[in-house]
């Protein structure tokens, strides 16, 4: 990853090949940069090749969808959209017992997105890492590459996005995303990502609001 010159983006490259930057097997060890408690230098943008899949993944309440909403102006499948659809369709129905229909249509969208070969910055709800393997084979099949921005921040804090949105995750779920965004935590820190995962960028709340914009290369 290396920043372009005079244009305050960050873009992503392949690691350096030769000694010492080969990992077992032979293969090109992937790119982690952690922008955390750096917000002077974190870029204004995040620009990733064209045709890739960027996984934006993170505690419930974050800012995931936030950081979506505000920087991403490629196609994006953002699981929250999916439900305010299925909300304004479903009016006065708690959203329990139709959540099983919007996580099927999120992942049917995800599936038709990735078909068409477009870039695409996905929406992570963190718990299930089977996605984020499948989002990279299907990824390297298309001869791609899996991105990851990872959101790092307090559960506390992740708890008060919650009271602001007005939407609540249970104590059981949000305890298993805890463990959870701990674990891909831990593995993003020591370089072992995903199945077809290229490459990966830890932020926090603060130099999550740096980034203005999520893109990619034309």
């Amino acid at each position: 990853m290396t920043v372009g010159r005079n244009t305050g983006q960050v873009r992503e490259v392949p690691a350096p090949k030769g000694p010492g930057h080969q990992a077992a097997g032979g293969q090109t060890r992937p790119v982690v940069r952690d922008l955390r408690g750096r917000p002077e230098r974190t870029p204004p943008e995040l620009v990733f090749d064209a045709g890739d899949v960027v996984v934006v993944s993170g505690l419930p309440g974050s800012g995931k969808t936030t950081l979506m909403r505000r920087a991403v102006t490629d196609r994006r499948i953002d699981s929250q959209d999916t439900r305010l659809a299925w909300q304004r369709r479903l009016p006065g129905i708690p959203y329990a017992l139709y959540r099983p229909l919007t996580r099927t249509a999120h992942f049917a969208r995800t599936w038709w997105a990735l078909r068409s070969g477009d870039s695409l910055v996905v929406h992570d709800c963190g718990t299930q890492a089977w996605v984020r393997h499948w989002l990279g084979r299907g990824a390297r099949r298309r001869g791609r590459a899996l991105r990851l921005v990872v959101l790092d921040v307090p559960a506390g804090t992740a708890l008060e996005g919650q009271a602001i949105r007005g939407r609540w995750v249970s104590k059981y779920a949000f305890a298993r995303h805890r463990g959870a965004a701990r674990r891909l935590i831990a593995q993003v820190e020591a370089g072992r990502l995903p199945t077809g995962c290229a490459s990966a960028v830890l932020l926090d709340r603060e130099s999550a609001t740096v980034l203005r914009r999520i893109g990619f290369s034309e």
